[in-house]
């Protein structure tokens, strides 16, 4: 679970306007830490599977996101996928 202090970094970096927190890529920025966070977890406990199917939530929804960003805008798509380090 992210902190306030780690979501307000998380979100200065990637919002569109100063209070977005809704944008496709902010939302994305956000599922990516969270889902680095989980990742290192379940690397630890590899028989929690409550967590992982969590994760795997996590995963698809960010890909609806992304999904959706790419086919409203391509420009911001391809910028959040560089600064995110994300492959397609």
């Amino acid at each position: 679970m992210l902190t306030k202090r780690v979501k307000e970094n998380v979100l200065k970096d990637s919002r569109r306007h100063d209070s977005d927190t809704g944008s496709p890529e902010a939302q994305v920025a956000l599922l990516t830490r969270q889902i680095e966070e989980l990742s290192s977890h379940l690397r630890k406990h590899k028989k929690d599977f409550h967590s992982r199917r969590g994760l795997l939530q996590m995963v698809a929804d960010r890909r609806k996101h992304l999904n959706y960003l790419e086919s409203k805008d391509e420009k911001s798509y391809q910028s959040l996928i560089k600064k995110l380090g994300l492959k397609r």
